[in-house]
């Protein structure tokens, strides 16, 4: 059946499946804060092996996710180092400063990777002054960046100029799994340099809530605790895991669907007036472009929402449109006439 609306503001509002709706009706349950849910217990156990990692941690969110990894690597009165347009620095409510008492060093980047030199030029000298580096962070795919994507070589690279430094690494894989498919290379690959990682079932892959932390068994008794103190400790939380089981069993290879999806609405977007995007950026399933007219990204939100096309403006002139499971190649068919009928009108 054709979608009433089509949905294009973020891979977030993807539904659950009707496997997954069976999955967790059937879920079998325990009280997770007691290490008794083995639902959690399987799908930490299958993220972990996914990514090369002793264990895993279910949480609520991604942000929770990035949050625990930070305060569990760090002390109060450290400063992590990470690109200035990631997700941990712009869109987690300050949560590393205000819990985790460090300091951010944002650096500027051009696609949202920090390079090796970036990374050894920002981690602190000793002096009883400034305060001690005490991790770096990555992110791949890039969120700001159009869901950019970055090598397992190039994150280990970084990591090892951390490393070098006694500075560990954190990745914020949210997207993990796109940049996966994309390079056709497994998880584990991005995730073997650093020391945690982090990645959500609940955008691409379609579950309806929860991440899942990664990284030695010592690390997560660590963040196992750090997310109780922040109320993440989940009773019979199975029944969300069990969606995240289907979501790692049936939802990733298809993420390559979404990316033909993201390529095919980039296309079009540039064939039109007034819509600046550049294609060969385009790698996952994220598309930013800009609107060269003032007011014009209003606008365009505006008139998408009266044909029914959801949209989000990023910016006073940019757009980011997210493909997703719920979308489809009719719904981008529907979508370009749309966007093509409003810019002609200026």
């Amino acid at each position: 059946m054709p979608h009433d609306v089509v949905d294009l503001r973020s891979d977030t509002l993807t539904l659950p499946t009707s496997a997954m709706r069976e999955a967790m009706a059937r879920a079998e349950v325990g009280d997770d804060v007691w290490e008794e849910d083995p639902t959690v217990q399987r799908l930490e156990a299958m993220a972990a092996a996914r990514l090369g990692k002793e264990t895993g941690l279910f949480v609520a969110s991604g942000t929770m996710g990035n949050l625990v990894s930070v305060v569990s690597q760090t002390r109060p009165g450290q400063e992590i180092v990470l690109d200035a347009d990631s997700h941990i620095f712009n869109y987690e409510v300050a949560g590393s400063a205000v819990i985790g008492g460090v300091q951010t060093h944002p650096i500027r980047t051009e696609r949202g990777f920090l390079s090796p030199e970036q990374v050894a030029g920002a981690i602190r000298p000793s002096n009883v002054h400034i305060p001690v580096t005490g991790l770096v962070c990555v992110e791949n795919t890039h969120n700001r960046h159009g869901g950019a994507v970055c090598t397992p070589e190039d994150i280990a690279a970084v990591a090892a100029v951390a490393h070098r430094a006694g500075v560990p690494v954190h990745l914020d894989g949210a997207r993990l799994f796109n940049a996966a498919v994309a390079l056709g290379r497994p998880a584990r690959d991005f995730a073997a340099p650093v020391d945690s990682v982090t990645f959500c079932v609940s955008k691409g892959l379609g579950a309806p809530v929860g991440s899942v932390v990664c990284g030695t068994r010592d690390f997560i008794a660590r963040a196992r605790r750090v997310r109780k103190m922040v109320g993440g400790g989940m009773r019979q939380v199975g029944v969300l895991a069990a969606a995240g089981i289907v979501a790692l069993e049936h939802m990733v290879d298809r993420l390559a669907e979404d990316h033909a999806d993201a390529r095919r609405l980039a296309e079009g977007l540039a064939a039109l007036p007034k819509l600046r995007v550049d294609v060969a950026r385009v790698q996952t399933n994220i598309v930013i472009f800009a609107v060269d007219r003032p007011g014009g990204a209003a606008e365009l939100v505006a008139g998408a929402a009266a044909r029914k096309i959801k949209i989000h403006a990023i910016g006073p002139a940019s757009i980011r449109c997210v493909t997703h499971k719920d979308v489809d190649d009719a719904d981008i068919e529907r979508a370009l006439p749309a966007f093509a009928e409003i810019t002609r009108a200026w």
